[in-house]
């Protein structure tokens, strides 16, 4: 049985651009965090940056995932590929964990914003939740 793809909704261009601007901001911080890149690093107190650069190299895979997993999931999201829904769902799953460290070793006095931390999940969840429709709908193929 064929399954019709059906025309790509004007939304999904919309969604997916926003989503790749959003998740390319993550990987920014990320690279320029793990890189120790200096004009990007500079603008962080000293108690911050000996918190990031003592953090295991896992935690740091952990937050590759995320980042990385939205890039690449976004991305198949707008070439309409199916592909995009598993990307999304371990991009999501690594940035819980990432978040989760936070309880096993606490950031320093005002580093991590729960607001943000929360909007960042809520966002993830967003875009995961609309490929899965987009793929109901078999946009995705």
């Amino acid at each position: 049985m064929d399954i019709e793809r059906v025309k790509t909704p004007w939304h999904l261009w919309v969604v997916g651009v926003l989503a790749a601007l959003w998740n390319l901001m993550g990987v920014v911080d990320f690279t320029s965090t793990v890189t120790k890149f200096e004009p990007y690093m500079s603008q962080f107190p000293q108690e911050t940056l000996d918190y990031y650069y003592s953090m295991p190299v896992w935690m740091f895979v952990v937050w590759g995932i995320a980042v990385w997993g939205g890039v690449i999931g976004t991305v198949l999201l707008l070439c309409r590929k199916s592909m995009a829904v598993a990307f999304l769902g371990v991009s999501l799953a690594a940035l819980l964990v990432s978040f989760g460290t936070d309880f096993i070793d606490p950031a320093p006095e005002g580093m991590s914003d729960p607001v943000f931390m929360g909007a960042i999940v809520v966002i993830a969840i967003a875009v995961l939740g609309y490929a899965l429709w987009m793929s109901r709908r078999n946009v995705l193929s």
